[in-house]
């Protein structure tokens, strides 16, 4: 008599279902990783693009802030705040630096400090803050670029 061979048949179709089912599984996760992948590094894109404008906007409103205190009189000028594209809010503070407290009679609360060399007199400090306010379609977190430089008036 000759033994069949049943059990072995039976476990073989069923190792082929387990390895299907374990392809599948292995092909879901790859695909959900790279979609993971994907979305995270279109939100990183906007984001650094968003951070890079912020950093041009910044040297421009330095421009712009000595653009202003070149047209007006030594300390007249305090800064401002302006929005750019609905998007960016730019503040910008000066304060000045004289070798003479008298230079800046006219509004002494912009006198950072008096200097006793003529070489540094007429400078100015300036903060100029860029900010983006978050929103869900543009950033998807608060993007804020702080920038102080002194000038040379």
């Amino acid at each position: 008599m000759q033994r069949k061979n049943n059990i072995l048949k039976s476990s073989r179709s069923g190792m082929a279902m387990i390895m299907a089912i374990t392809v599948i599984v292995i092909v879901a996760t790859i695909m959900a990783l790279s979609l993971a992948l994907t979305t995270k590094t279109a939100k990183k894109t906007a984001d650094m693009y968003l951070y890079e404008q912020s950093i041009l906007l910044s040297k421009s409103a330095t421009e712009y802030a000595l653009l202003q205190i070149a047209q007006s009189n030594p300390c007249t000028y305090a800064g401002s705040n302006f929005i750019q594209d609905n998007l960016y809010t730019i503040d910008i503070q000066v304060q000045y630096i004289y070798n003479t407290a008298a230079t800046c009679a006219a509004n002494p609360t912009l006198l950072y400090t008096t200097v006793s060399t003529p070489e540094q007199n007429g400078s100015a400090i300036m903060d100029v803050a860029v900010s983006v306010t978050p929103d869900k379609q543009v950033a998807s977190e608060p993007i804020r670029y702080f920038r102080r430089s002194i000038q040379k008036l």
